[in-house]
């Protein structure tokens, strides 16, 4: 599988870091490119270019922290912060501007009523992104 763009949406979990290394390992063969997003879900009472600042500092520094890994392992990055009112289809409209061949997103373990559950974001990306989605879901924790 030939991968050259891959599309990372990160928010500061616990699977980001994992979802960064396989982006890293999927282009290495290719030197490709790997597009970081981070996306602020603004609420419909505000302007989609409202200054949310404490959001945004809290995007950019988990943006900062995913270029550090690729430069770790010299992988070429893009980062970018983007606007929404929704993050589900700002990932997938990302991915369908910038052309990329895969998406691979970090999701929470998290439960509902008794059941994992998979976040309203993976499954609208699962449902209508144009390339592969790969999903890495964080470990369970047992206490």
């Amino acid at each position: 599988m030939d991968v050259s763009k891959v599309l990372v949406p990160v928010h500061g979990n616990k699977a980001d870091e994992e979802a960064m290394r396989l982006a890293c390992a999927a282009v290495r063969r290719t030197k490709g490119t790997i597009y970081v997003i981070y996306v602020i879900e603004v609420k419909r009472t505000l302007p989609l270019d409202a200054d949310i600042s404490t959001e945004t500092q809290r995007g950019e520094g988990v943006l900062d922290s995913a270029e550090a890994l690729c430069d770790e392992v010299e992988c070429g990055v893009e980062a970018e912060l983007l606007q929404a009112r929704e993050v589900g289809p700002a990932i997938v409209e990302e991915a369908v501007e910038r052309g990329v061949d895969l998406i691979i997103m970090g999701v929470d373990y998290k439960k509902r009523f008794g059941e994992f559950d998979l976040s309203r974001t993976a499954n609208y990306v699962l449902k209508n992104a144009p390339c592969r989605v790969w999903v890495c879901r964080e470990a369970i924790v047992t206490r």
